[in-house]
């Protein structure tokens, strides 16, 4: 009764005296359902199953759970059986855990090839559950065939946004694409969500072989899927058996998520790839239908520009479009071992120290003191403590030349001055009588470390060791560094193995390690990747080697990648965007046999050095999200940080996540920083020429809605909160060609989100009215039509853009509603859920709105349309204000094309919401008054008043002197007195909330001399 009606209960219970006659009459009565007079007994069974776990779990018996149940549950709704579903176990045991246990926040992550809309359908209005599916759908053509299933359909009322959908639009979708889902929308939005308890719909039946799902993910891919989950809600995972078809693989899926549920490592992926040009634009569609619900999805207000992929050939381009069918994976295995986390640590290290400053960062007890916290808290006696030894002089001639390595050894002898000397003419660098056996030592034990990894003795590894590495380069040391440790030991591991190890260097030090990057800039085996502050090249190291624009040399390009923090503050939320959009999309397509991590921890909260507050926390979550490659081989080797407390800390919770522990619950107090999400956009942008998964795919429409293609845009588009992405079709439309109309088949329901942060308009036309009977009066609405001569959101010249009208020939598709159109972000639903309104506070339509065309959206972009902002005049943008303008393409162009006759207008779709509106001033006592003249240059047209401090200047199109203010004084938000409408420099973006409606209708007053006639 928790989810299903009592009515629907007391039927199902009466199949058990059904004879078989009776039990065919009622199945019939369902979609997709056989009845049996013990499915009853079997479907409570399996629901129960479910709740026992959830009590487990919650209860602190044991981490984690799976049920291997039959029948399956997530099709089953609140009064229908349906898709061989009776009762939805899942759904049950998430208000279950609500009711009886308290929780209050659940995940539910569906990846069972057919869309559980039972579950959709039960939480589609509660934001209290997040729903995830990723599922096939291939235009609706794929059972249950509901439009409810696509990607535009988010939930309604207060769950608007707490609905994913993931469609797959063709088959042959394999583990990079779910993994890329996983990536760029699941973790980052349970990163806000924040689930307390995570249930998994776990069909198998996208496995290569199955029948039904007729895809190619593979068991090593749902070990993946597992462990990427097991990091959310402090490991309280449970999946419930759902579908799968093909006895063999269903068996080997559940196998490889049991492994990794009980804390086995994943298996390598056999050829993990880049998600295919389909899935990449299944993605693009949902994060353009969820970024306005959810914080972390904003992506960068930076433009990027559009850049031709060299050595992309047409060959290669249709490879990539063609589904994939990888080979019958081999059995998989899994290694016995006899200690989980091996560790490093020898007190002689402590020995390098500075003769002149005793207080110098870089002190003896930065290792002790970890050791001791590693021993405090019973780590170190859950790890394999590994004998040490120093380095040999071959291992050392991998890296740095014989002449270095003796110019070091001579220190062993000199004096004290003669130290003092030679330290100083390196960069950062003491040097004292036994800093060369112990920088011997500590790339020696990393050594040992790398030995018993490959050899299976150990899965992982940490190295507490000292002096650090990553500075020192092939002749030289630098930065506190003498040998670098690292790539020694990347050397060493391609030693032993025999061949060249495909190995992921991570260095997240807040230092460029750029020893480390010379000494591989020219070798493609050996991945690096480097997240630092760079300060416009005043960080230490200096200058421009940290750069982004940094990539490598020869084989080697597009193996450095680089991403440069330009400022302080950087914590857990800007490292995990970055993980979660670049590190970890390239890392998979790189898919390394071994990872070394150089773990610096002066990024962390405290740090005398990095200025940036990484957590303790923030950094498991790190270590965690890396143990999924290279089959869980991955050794973290320390570098710098310098406040003993934070590091000590630090690397215990790394080595905590690396024993296996779940990582501890991760709070964001904020989104990731503007100026991070620059720096991460620019490194993208920078190497989507060399990695197929940070290109992004977009509809662009050539030949007519009915054979639109997929392309690569080699521009990565920032997206933004109801921007439209790509050439769109609204689905549900259904043209009536005997009356020339073409009719909304869906109708609308009144719905006012609170959280939502877009806005859309519906014009209502017939062939009979005027464009004009369909504007708004731009005296009195938001959504209003400013005069494109006097107005900063001034019309864009639709000539101007190539390929800009869409054709307006109408597919067949479109006419016989057989087939549905993808659309980006056009809404669309099932008959059983009927859609919010796109208006908020829109009165419910009683009958189906009339269009005298088909209404579309564009996403307009300047670099398609060929017209650089440069060449556009100042009166013709649509989005302007003194800023610099919002750009072209983050603006929605809606049209309306009839028969005979064109009618256009243009909307523009401010948030709702931003988070800069605390900076609203109350209005003077005096008022406004809307004829004042800028008070810098006196001008009277296009005036601006600030909403801090309410001085007047004008806009960027007359003297600029508005932007000028707010670089001087940082005062965010901003009203015109030409249209009321109020831009938001930080946001960048036109905002309409309750906090500014006092003051818009005080100007409308001024203005107009009465009221605004609307509230919203």
């Amino acid at each position: 009764m928790l989810v299903h009606s009592l009515e629907y209960i007391d039927l199902m219970e009466t199949t058990q005296y059904m004879n078989e006659g009776e039990l065919r009459i009622l199945a019939d009565t369902y979609d997709s359902v056989y009845l049996h007079p013990n499915s009853y007994t079997c479907a409570c069974l399996a629901s129960g199953s479910v709740l026992r776990l959830v009590d487990a779990v919650l209860g602190a018996e044991i981490r984690n759970g799976m049920a291997i149940i039959r029948p399956p549950g997530h099709h089953a709704q609140h009064s229908l059986m349906d898709g061989y579903c009776m009762f939805n176990h899942v759904a049950v045991a998430a208000r279950y855990a609500q009711q009886k246990h308290g929780i209050q926040r659940v995940l539910i992550v569906d990846w069972d090839v057919h869309h559980g809309q039972g579950t959709q359908f039960t939480f589609d209005q509660d934001p209290s559950v997040l729903y995830f599916s990723i599922h096939r759908y291939e235009q609706g053509r794929f059972w249950p065939h509901l439009k409810a299933s696509n990607w535009s359909t988010t939930g309604f009322g207060q769950g608007q946004g707490y609905t994913i959908n993931v469609p797959w639009n063709q088959v042959g979708m394999r583990d990079a694409d779910y993994i890329a889902a996983f990536l760029q929308i699941l973790l980052p939005v349970t990163l806000e969500f924040q689930p307390q308890l995570v249930l998994v719909a776990a069909g198998f039946d996208a496995l290569q072989g199955d029948p039904k799902g007729e895809m190619a993910a593979t068991p090593a891919g749902f070990a993946q899927l597992t462990h990427l989950l097991m990091g959310l809600a402090g490991g309280r995972l449970i999946l419930s058996l759902e579908g799968g078809y093909n006895l063999r693989s269903l068996a080997e899926g559940v196998s490889a998520s049991l492994h990794t549920l009980l804390g086995d490592p994943c298996p390598l992926l056999e050829s993990p790839g880049a998600p295919c040009p389909s899935a990449q634009l299944s993605l693009s569609c949902t994060l353009e239908a969820l970024e306005p619900f959810w914080e972390i999805l904003v992506r960068s207000d930076e433009t990027l520009e559009e850049d031709s992929v060299e050595g992309s050939t047409a060959e290669e381009a249709e490879e990539e479009e063609r589904p994939w069918q990888p080979p019958v994976p081999p059995g998989l295995t899994w290694p016995v071992l006899q200690a989980r986390t091996g560790l490093v640590y020898d007190q002689r290290m402590m020995g390098h120290y500075n003769l002149w400053d005793n207080h110098h960062p870089e002190m003896p007890q930065r290792v002790s003191q970890i050791m001791c916290r590693l021993e405090e808290l019973g780590l170190a006696e859950r790890c394999l403590i590994l004998p040490t030894r120093p380095a040999t002089d071959a291992e050392l001639l991998t890296c740095h030349s014989a002449e270095y390595v003796g110019r070091l050894r001579a220190t062993e002898k000199m004096k004290t001055r003669e130290l003092h000397r030679e330290g100083a003419s390196f960069d950062s660098i003491y040097i004292c009588p036994s800093t060369f056996a112990c920088a011997k030592l500590a790339t020696g034990a990393t050594c040992c470390l790398v030995e018993a990894v490959l050899a299976g003795e150990v899965l992982n590894g940490v190295a507490v060791v000292r002096p650090p590495g990553h500075h020192a380069e092939q002749d030289a040391a630098c930065g506190f560094c003498f040998f670098n440790s690292v790539a020694v030991a990347a050397r060493h591991a391609q030693a032993i193995s025999g061949h060249a190890l495909r190995i992921l260097i991570v260095d997240w030090d807040i230092h460029h390690g750029n020893g480390t990057q010379h000494i591989f800039e020219e070798d493609p085996s050996i991945l690096y990747i480097s997240l630092h502050r760079y300060d416009h090249g005043t960080f230490f190291p200096m200058g421009d080697e940290g750069a982004s624009n940094q990539v490598g040399w020869a084989a080697g390009m597009g193996f450095t990648v680089n991403v440069a923090w330009n400022g302080p503050r950087m914590g857990d939320a800007e490292y995990l965007a970055a993980w979660h959009r670049l590190v970890l999309p390239i890392a998979y397509e790189f898919n390394p046999e071994l990872v070394l991590v150089s773990a610096g921890f002066d990024a962390a909260r405290g740090d005398p050095l990095g200025g940036c507050q990484l957590s303790p926390e923030g950094y498991a979550h790190l270590t965690h999200l890396l143990m999924g490659l290279a089959s869980g081989r991955i050794i973290l080797i320390l570098e710098g940080g310098y406040n003993l407390t934070s590091i000590s800390e630090s690397m215990a919770a790394c080595t905590r996540t690396l024993l296996g522990d779940p990582p501890p619950v991760l709070t964001l107090p904020r989104p990731p920083l503007s100026g991070a999400l620059a720096s991460i956009t620019e490194t993208i942008q920078v190497h989507r020429r060399y990695w197929r998964s940070l290109r992004v795919m977009k509809v662009k429409d050539k030949e007519g809605p009915s054979s639109s293609k997929l392309i690569t845009k080699e521009a990565l588009q920032p997206a933004n909160p109801g921007s439209a992405e790509g050439l769109t079709t609204l689905e549900g439309n259904i043209l009536d060609t005997s009356m020339g109309k073409t009719t909304l088949a869906s109708s609308v329901q009144e719905s006012t989100p609170p959280q939502t942060k877009s806005e859309a308009a519906v014009a209502e036309l017939t062939q009979d009215q005027s464009s004009e009977a369909a504007m708004p009066d731009p005296t009195t609405s938001e959504a209003a039509m400013p005069d494109p001569t006097t107005s900063e959101a001034a019309m864009p010249d639709p000539t101007t853009s190539e390929g800009a009208m869409p054709d307006p020939t109408t597919s067949e598709e479109a006419v016989g509603g057989a087939e549905l159109i993808q659309t980006c972000p056009a809404s669309c639903t099932d008959n059983q859920t009927p859609p919010a309104s796109p208006v908020q506070g829109a009165t419910p339509q009683s009958s189906p709105t009339k269009l005298t065309g088909i209404l579309r959206i564009l996403e307009l972009d300047n670099k398609a349309q060929g017209s650089p902002e440069s060449q556009i005049p100042g009166e013709e943008r649509l989005l302007g204000e003194a800023a610099g303008g919002q750009d072209v393409d983050d603006s929605v162009l809606m049209q309306v094309i009839g028969d005979t006759d064109q009618a256009m207008f243009y909307a523009v779709t401010p948030l709702p919401w931003c988070p800069h509106l605390a900076a609203v001033c109350p209005i003077p006592e005096a008022g406004l008054d809307v004829t004042q003249p800028c008070q810098d240059c006196g001008a009277f047209q296009e005036n601006w008043v600030c909403l801090s401090c309410y001085e007047v200047y004008c806009s960027r199109y007359v003297n600029a002197h508005m932007l000028q203010h707010h670089e001087a004084s940082g005062h965010p938000l901003v009203l015109s007195y030409v249209d009321l409408s109020t831009w938001c420099y930080q946001c960048q973006a036109y905002v309409h909330h309750q906090t500014v409606l006092d003051v818009k209708n005080i100007a409308h007053q001024n203005k107009f001399g009465e009221d605004m006639p609307h509230s919203h």
